[in-house]
């Protein structure tokens, strides 16, 4: 293990060697010779060398071809290095300083990409970004139809849609479970009207019809068992229903 341990180190600083010996190489006073340098770092994984250098050409050469190429490698390294907040930024000035960009589906993609990707991993925490993450889908769905991004811009829809359907249910049930009535109906109302296909109907309508029978709002209450029995007829959830309103219709 030791052995492998120091051949791997030689092998390490071998290449960083040879790296820096062909860098040295390079003519970093033109636009193209700046990018390449850029490349190399890139091609090495020496992400935050390969950012300085592309800053470098998108500075010293902003007229240059490579400029814009040198702008969009900035934000692809961001992301590519999980700092997701600044490659959203990075994505969207991009955006706006080249919004006739050959590639503008990819960079709208992107953006929704790089906030769907600062969400939380749960969701009992702030998901409000998911709604912005949607709102860059469904533009490229949108704008760009026929590109291979509206496809993936559909299923981080869905997941987005996924997650905030779970959240307004998970709202709901505690709603429910501390008998905040009024507050459960109308998270449940949310649910079924905002998340229709998300799987979560039978559980919001049997909480919408004990919830709205708590409030005695009778004509609701009924509604909405009415719907549940049509809808799930051999649901627990309709069981339940029956048993909560027995004494009430």
């Amino acid at each position: 293990m030791k052995r492998l341990s120091i051949a791997t180190t030689l092998f390490m600083a071998v290449t960083i060697l040879v790296g820096c010996s062909s860098a040295k190489k390079v003519d970093t006073s033109t636009a193209s010779g700046a990018f390449k340098l850029g490349q190399m770092y890139e091609k090495d994984e020496r992400y935050d060398e390969a950012i300085s250098e592309y800053s470098d050409v998108k500075n010293k050469f902003p007229y240059s071809r490579f400029a814009v190429e040198a702008q969009l490698k900035i934000a692809d390294l961001q992301f590519k290095q999980e700092n997701y907040a600044e490659a959203e930024s990075a994505y969207r000035l991009f955006k706006e300083f080249h919004p006739n960009y050959s590639k503008t589906d990819y960079v709208t993609y992107r953006i929704g990409l790089s906030i769907f990707d600062q969400l939380p991993p749960t969701i009992d925490r702030d998901l409000s970004l998911a709604k912005t993450a949607i709102d860059s889908f469904n533009e490229v769905i949108k704008n760009y139809p026929a590109s291979d991004y509206a496809k993936k811009a559909q299923k981080y829809i869905a997941k987005c849609k996924k997650m905030l359907a779970e959240k307004d249910k998970y709202i709901a049930d505690y709603y429910f479970g501390q008998e905040k009535w009024t507050s459960a109906l109308g998270r449940y109302e949310d649910l079924m009207r905002d998340y229709p296909d998300q799987g979560y109907q039978v559980q919001a309508l049997y909480g919408a019809t004990v919830a709205a029978y708590k409030m005695k709002d009778m004509e609701r209450s009924k509604s909405y068992f009415k719907q549940l029995l049509e809808d799930f007829p051999n649901s627990p959830q309709l069981a339940r229903a029956r048993k909560e309103l027995a004494d009430g219709f």
